[in-house]
């Protein structure tokens, strides 16, 4: 698929133990001719973890994809009558963030970026990474499985044995879902092998 000419929304959601793993994702797009323009929730912004710093990840984030971050809800909501991005990932999507859009809950940029997205009727893709897909959070993942516009990364459990209850999608694979999405079609298989 030929991306230039193409933004990509790409969001981050607060799986900071994810975050090394989607930054060469994010190059993928840019290295594929997208302009990508990063768009992540409030626990980015300022929480240091023990995988890195708040400013450490900004940087990167502004370095890959030579675009200032939006971070704010007022940042984020000119996304929807604007129309300037073709389709959103939120990679990692954690199972806070899917909680909240499955309930139509707008309290952060990667969620209004989102509202955004479906008031446009163009596609959403998530990539979860969650502790609670198998359990609580399992309700809300059902209800955006059949919701319009919105596709998932494949994804399956990642610690069965230790974490019964928690799946991770592949983020390898999260530009292929993006151009199967923008095709209106679901990456297959959508449910996989992830442990191991």
């Amino acid at each position: 698929m030929n991306w230039n000419g193409i933004t990509v929304g790409y969001a981050l959601s607060g799986s900071h133990c994810t975050f090394a793993e989607v930054m060469p994702e994010i190059k993928r797009f840019v290295d594929a001719g997208a302009n990508v323009v990063p768009i992540v929730s409030n626990t980015l912004i300022t929480t240091d973890t023990r995988f890195g710093t708040a400013k450490e990840w900004q940087e990167q984030l502004r370095g890959i994809t030579g675009n200032e971050i939006i971070s704010t809800i007022v940042q984020a909501e000119p996304l929807g009558p604007s129309k300037l991005l073709d389709v959103l990932v939120i990679a990692p999507c954690t199972g806070n963030t899917t909680s909240r859009l499955a309930n139509a809950i707008t309290d952060s940029a990667v969620l209004m970026a989102a509202k955004a997205q479906m008031r446009n009727g163009r596609p959403i893709v998530l990539a979860i990474s969650t502790n609670d897909g198998l359990g609580l959070n399992a309700a809300n993942i059902a209800k955006l499985l059949v919701a319009k516009h919105i596709y998932f990364v494949p994804f399956g459990q990642d610690n069965p044995i230790q974490k019964p209850n928690s799946l991770v999608a592949r983020m390898d694979l999260v530009l292929e879902a993006c151009e199967a999405a923008l095709q209106g079609k679901q990456l297959q298989p959508m449910l996989v092998e992830r442990h191991g």
